[in-house]
């Protein structure tokens, strides 16, 4: 590996590293969020909200991900509305992500005994504060295994950003790589700069996983 490529574009490529770390947070929050809600419609009684949630899961869970992004940046402008192409890339990872995180957490609530919901009601407990406050925390606990892989593949999906210049790390590696010429070198550092991401996110999710089973 030639070093002195790094150190001669350190610049953009920190830049491009620190605009994928922002993208990635923001996504992983939106998604969590909106993957949350839509999991508990999913399972509510409510016939519409019910059906909402399924065709929400259905149609961004089976489109490519490039075609969500291309909603946002390309579609929304014939409405009126125009974003910069990290604004639609984020929203595109979030939106798209949360398809599976809802499918994930489903799962979790679905494994949590019925009993916990009837106990929780019959102490006078709201549906949705039995959700929010008894169900949820631990239906996400048994499903952080899935949830860290998605979180991860968030961050890797991140990608798509420099496609849509959204200035992320592979959007300034495409730079660097059209200037220097030096492909390999290049992709090669980007490739590591993602490692640095994604390497304590599994390692973090393996030592969560275990403490909570010790806890358990």
């Amino acid at each position: 590996m030639d070093f002195s490529l790094l150190s001669d574009n350190i610049g953009l490529f920190m830049q491009g590293f620190m605009n994928t770390i922002w993208a990635s947070l923001l996504g992983l929050a939106g998604s969590f969020i909106l993957g949350t809600i839509i999991a508990v419609f999913r399972m509510t009684r409510s016939r519409p909200l019910v059906w909402f949630g399924t065709a929400y899961v259905e149609f961004f869970r089976n489109i490519p991900l490039l075609l969500v992004v291309f909603l946002f940046y390309l579609g929304l402008p014939s409405l009126g509305i125009t974003l910069s192409g990290f604004a639609s890339g984020t929203m595109g990872l979030a939106v798209y992500t949360s398809s599976f995180i809802a499918e994930a957490i489903r799962a979790g609530i679905m494994a949590v005994p019925k009993g916990q919901t009837e106990a929780a009601r019959s102490s006078g407990l709201t549906y949705v504060q039995t959700m929010f406050y008894v169900i949820l925390p631990q239906a996400i606990k048994l499903v952080i295994p899935p949830l860290s892989n998605q979180f991860i593949n968030l961050v890797k999906n991140s990608s798509i950003l420099s496609i849509v210049a959204g200035f992320d790390l592979m959007y300034y590696g495409d730079i660097v790589a059209t200037e220097t010429f030096d492909t390999i070198n290049t992709y090669l550092f980007v490739a590591l700069f993602y490692l640095i991401i994604t390497l304590p996110l599994s390692y973090g999710s393996r030592v969560l996983e275990r403490k909570l089973a010790r806890h358990d």
